[in-house]
């Protein structure tokens, strides 16, 4: 009889996250992860899931009806927020300005949309003039944006404008908000947007898995005159949304763990007050930018459009891509992104989001870089 193979169990180093997501979780949501897991339909989950949703509204600023977390990454928020608005044919113009620009462009082609994308290069926003003249030319079902673009630290500006020239033109307005939310102001109802979606591995600080969305009645009056089905079973809102409202009619099993996370980090972001939390990601950013300038570093983002989660810093012609990125890693425990897209190799991109924007943290870069890049 041969004898019984034995599986080593494994062990995980503590890094710090300093790259586009995710973030360090702070102690009690990693508490919260190791809470016992109940029935996702046990009248205790039942409560957390309505305690999520107020403090989703408060985090997303609304009093929108659907305010959820969609069970699945920033991803599945992206794709719930464009399959439940597209059928067959339809025609959507969608800005791009970096890598998750061309993700809704290819997402929408998959849906059947007649796909029509307003361009910049990457590290630059979209021009309002330019998007109003976009609008002019063709009836589009919505208008999407990203909001703060991960891949090259842009925050696109006028929101609330773009919102408004779509609205004129009959057109929704989808916004992302994954590298946003949590870090930096979003005012959905204020801004007048009818879907904007997220993730909790971000500016939240919790747990990688799921993705807030929220959906105000101009685009919850869309989904109910829909002559289709979804395409997309598992992201139907308009039968997801049985199961976190009234009714509590099974559609999934919840990831009940996950929802404890995010409930304990919307505590946290919303005891430390929104205003403050903007305050703190902004002066630590601003801290990160004069560093990065000190260290002869170049931006790849106008100061204006930067976005306060995400720095993108080109690669000096002197230093190696890889090699920085790898030192940063295994010699000071630090993670750091790298560019995509047609960013490959070009820059490295440096996040301040959630737990992981500390000015600790921001010293302690700015103290590694100088020691990799001076060797």
């Amino acid at each position: 009889m041969s004898e019984k193979k034995l599986h080593s169990a494994f062990n995980v180093p503590e890094r710090i996250l300093l790259g586009p997501g995710p973030s360090n979780m702070p102690p009690s949501v990693s508490q919260a992860l190791a809470m016992p897991v109940i029935g996702h339909l046990d009248p205790i989950f039942l409560q957390v899931m309505d305690e999520v949703q107020g403090m989703l509204r408060e985090l997303f600023q609304t009093k929108n009806r659907l305010t959820i977390p969609v069970s699945g990454t920033g991803s599945a928020g992206m794709e719930a927020a464009l399959s439940n608005f597209i059928e067959p044919g339809d025609r959507v113009l969608i800005g791009v300005i970096g890598y998750f620009g061309e993700r809704m462009v290819a997402m929408a082609e998959r849906y059947g949309a007649e796909v029509h994308r307003l361009e910049v290069p990457w590290g630059q926003a979209l021009d309002l003039d330019e998007v109003k003249t976009a609008l002019g030319k063709h009836k589009y079902k919505f208008l999407a944006v990203v909001h703060g673009e991960t891949s090259s630290g842009v925050r696109q500006p006028q929101i609330a404008e773009l919102a408004a020239a779509a609205h004129q033109h009959g057109a929704l307005f989808i916004l992302d908000t994954v590298a946003s939310l949590g870090g930096v102001p979003v005012e959905t109802d204020a801004w007048d947007v009818d879907v904007a979606f997220s993730g909790s591995q971000k500016a939240l600080s919790a747990s990688p898995g799921l993705a807030p969305i929220t959906i105000g009645p101009r685009a919850e009056e869309a989904l109910a005159k829909r002559k289709t089905q979804v395409g997309n079973w598992y992201l139907s809102l308009g039968e997801v949304q049985k199961y976190w409202g009234g009714e509590r009619t099974y559609h999934h099993t919840a990831p009940v763990q996950l929802n404890y996370a995010l409930h304990e980090a919307l505590r946290l972001a919303l005891d430390e007050g929104l205003e403050a939390r903007y305050a703190r990601h902004q002066h630590n950013a601003e801290t990160l930018w004069s560093g990065l300038e000190a260290l002869d570093m170049e931006m790849l983002v106008a100061r204006e459009d930067r976005l306060a989660t995400v720095t993108s810093v080109r690669v000096p012609p002197s230093a190696s891509h890889d090699h920085v990125k790898n030192s940063l890693l295994n010699e000071y425990g630090i993670e750091i992104g790298a560019g995509l897209g047609q960013l490959k190799g070009q820059i490295w991109r440096i996040g301040l989001m959630g737990h992981s924007s500390q000015r600790k943290y921001v010293s302690l870069v700015l103290a590694a870089l100088r020691e990799i890049l001076s060797a």
